[in-house]
């Protein structure tokens, strides 16, 4: 840009600002098909929703006026120069309904990002403290006051963060050893954190105080073998105990309750599980990472329905990840080599 243009840009900033309105609207619910499954004959069960990606998500509407189209001639395409926030590898999210943003860790882009509905934008939080980065942010989980729990695998530790993206402490360094997923009971505020590489789910208070381990390597009940995603619900805990082709679940104390799953070829089988997460009728499901399928499951564990396959159309995935549902039965996966968060609607069987 020439001098003279610098310099009439730089008076004709403050006008721009008074004169021209930006606004955003975050949209990821989609306008057209919607596909269904399972498919008819059969009574519909969910239904898609839409996806987040990023950047695309947002639908800015400026009011066009003189100044702004002088500062569009000026600058060039509008927006140039600006990074792109783009999800590149979605590990796991939370819904926080209070304030309508979606938080999704990335362990690619090393950040949260954060999906704020209201106010029409994305934020990206890439520092687990503020003089350190994230370098591999997985787990995450939401605290009452609105704060969340971040957990980094390479870090070993969990960061806590307010929601104006502050980092405000951390806890489990020194024993985490490598930690994947993260959990927290809202009736104790105990919270749990799957230790891969420890073969363990520790327990801290909300302090961070560790409370107690509960199990150790192996392939018996209550035994773990690289145990990954959890999450807590109707007062148990769901573990998944990615290398030993299993779902466990705890009782809030620990104490084994039931598990399903098991090695095997066929859609339902559980070679590499993933994320873990219920809905309000306790339906479970489970991220089936080696075959690309979402499970459904109901609340004893026995399967009642695959969405899925691999590929990067509407209701296929490329190894995903993490799952997480909200109080409207939204079930959202992370589908992490397609770069996008999923998201379908649970629709209630009807008696």
């Amino acid at each position: 840009m020439t001098t003279s243009r610098l310099l009439i840009l730089c008076i004709l900033v403050g006008l721009t600002t008074a004169c021209g309105e930006t606004r955003g609207f975050l949209r990821y619910e989609t306008t057209g098909e919607r596909p269904i499954w399972p498919q008819p004959p059969d009574a519909a069960r969910y239904r898609y929703v839409g996806e987040l990606t990023g950047d695309e998500n947002i639908i800015r509407e400026e009011k066009q006026t003189f100044f702004t189209k002088v500062r569009t001639w000026l600058t060039g395409l509008e927006g140039e120069g600006r990074e792109r926030i783009v999800l590149q590898r979605p590990q796991m999210g939370v819904v926080d309904e209070s304030r309508g943003r979606i938080y999704v860790t990335d362990v690619s882009r090393q950040a949260v990002f954060v999906f704020d509905e209201p106010k029409g934008e994305i934020l990206l939080w890439d520092h687990a403290a503020k003089s350190r980065a994230f370098q591999s942010p997985v787990g995450i989980t939401l605290m009452p006051n609105g704060d969340i729990l971040v957990v980094d695998s390479d870090l070993a530790a969990v960061y806590r963060i307010r929601a104006t993206g502050e980092s405000i402490g951390s806890f489990g360094e020194g024993l985490l050893k490598r930690p994947t997923g993260i959990a927290r009971d809202p009736k104790s505020g105990k919270v749990y954190v799957s230790d891969t590489h420890a073969h363990n789910i520790k327990v801290f208070n909300e302090s961070g105080k560790l409370l107690e381990v509960i199990g150790q390597r192996g392939e018996g009940i209550g035994e773990f073998n690289f145990p990954t995603y959890i999450s807590f619900a109707n007062n148990n805990l769901y573990v998944t105990d990615t290398l030993n082709s299993r779902v466990q679940v705890l009782s809030a104390d620990g104490q084994y309750q039931f598990v399903f799953g098991r090695r095997g070829l066929y859609v339902g089988d559980l070679p590499r599980p993933k994320g873990v997460a219920t809905d309000s009728e306790g339906n479970i499901y489970v991220v089936e990472s080696y075959y690309d399928h979402l499970l459904v499951y109901s609340s004893d564990g026995q399967l009642l329905l695959p969405i899925g396959g691999t590929g990067n159309e509407v209701g296929q995935f490329y190894l995903p990840s993490g799952v997480w549902t909200d109080s409207k039965d939204r079930v959202y996966v992370a589908d992490m080599f397609n770069g996008r968060v999923v998201i379908f609607e649970y629709l209630h069987a009807k008696n």
